[in-house]
């Protein structure tokens, strides 16, 4: 695992069309800001694992896999909720 320092405003570019700004800090939580094309899916870890469990199952019935959602439009700065 590569760890690397960041501070506010600053980014980490992975490839040639992945950006990762952070956008805030608080307290212990930090905000991240991720530019991605949309064929490539971003997902919080709980959200991806719960998708894959859902996609498992449904190969278990015998159903389709669940596609996951069409990333959000990007929020402004400072419009965002938590």
């Amino acid at each position: 695992m590569l760890v690397l320092s960041r501070q506010r405003d600053e980014s980490i570019i992975i490839g040639d069309n992945i950006i990762i700004t952070i956008v805030d800090i608080r307290g212990d939580k930090v905000r991240l800001g991720i530019e991605a094309p949309t064929e490539i899916p971003v997902h919080r870890q709980e959200v991806y694992e719960a998708i894959q469990r859902e996609n498992a199952k449904a190969q278990e019935d015998g159903r389709p896999p669940r596609r996951p959602a069409p990333k959000e439009k990007p929020v402004s700065k400072g419009t965002a909720g938590n």
